[in-house]
């Protein structure tokens, strides 16, 4: 999720708690990362969301954000552990980077990650740890003053890095949220006039109108569809988004 204002996450992130091993296969661990300003607060656990206090007392308990990126993991590689729960977060530029990866990057070792480490032994980790090196090489004097430079080379690398494997992924860097997809994601952006929105995987419902301003926007980004009756925009295979203050700002090709 990424806003122009602060907001919960609480109702996409319960829609998301349900695919984590209830309505959908992904119970091998979830994660949820909010930022304030350039640092984040996470939590993460190596089990399935849908039955987690943890994931309970988040819901219950909301802490608004003008930007979060949430995941479920069904694993491919590295066991089940805390260490490799995404999402994952690193610093670069002094700031908190954080990745989420739903795929699997088959040749991503070949690639070198300069000062970055893996804790655990996914390949999602890994790759982030490549990419990261890379932005770092690119941008050796901080965080670029260009924002469609970042924006580019993050395309750039994203399309490269993609090429070992299924590399769909979200990236915040605290000001942006990089969306790549290599299979599918979806995202909607909800703005005024407001209106009711009922989750896909149960019968929560909620009235926006009743909870925002007219000036409010806030776009969400899944790799389904959350909701049942608002009309979702379907990525296109090697595209990225980049989203800012609630609105797409570019579509890039990342091939």
């Amino acid at each position: 999720m990424e806003c122009n204002v602060p907001t919960d996450i609480v109702f996409s992130f319960s829609g998301l708690a349900l695919r984590g091993g209830l309505k959908g296969p992904h119970a091998d661990g979830w994660g949820l990362a909010l930022y304030q300003g350039k640092a984040v607060r996470t939590f993460l656990e190596p089990c399935a969301a849908a039955n987690s206090p943890l994931a309970t007392f988040v819901r219950e308990n909301p802490i608004k954000t003008l930007l979060a990126i949430a995941h479920v993991r069904k694993k491919t590689r590295g066991r089940v552990a805390l260490e490799n729960t995404h999402p994952f977060v690193r610093e670069l530029w002094g700031r908190h980077m954080v990745f989420a990866h739903n795929g699997t990057v088959r040749g991503v070792r070949k690639h070198p990650i300069g000062r970055f480490r893996p804790v655990g032994d996914t390949d999602s980790e890994y790759a982030f740890c490549v990419l990261l090196h890379l932005l770092e090489r690119a941008f050796p004097k901080g965080y670029p003053r260009s924002q469609r430079a970042l924006w580019t080379k993050i395309a750039e690398l994203g399309g490269r890095l993609g090429r070992d494997g299924t590399f769909n992924f979200l990236l915040g860097d605290g000001r942006h949220l990089f969306a790549r997809c290599a299979t599918k994601l979806s995202y909607i952006i909800r703005k005024a006039p407001f209106r009711a929105a009922t989750l896909a995987d149960d019968d929560l419902c909620v009235d926006f109108s009743e909870v925002t301003t007219p000036t409010d926007c806030v776009a969400v980004i899944a790799t389904q569809p959350l909701t049942r009756d608002e009309v979702w925009v379907q990525g296109t295979p090697g595209e990225m988004w980049v989203f800012r203050n609630g609105k797409l700002q570019s579509t890039l090709a990342s091939r």
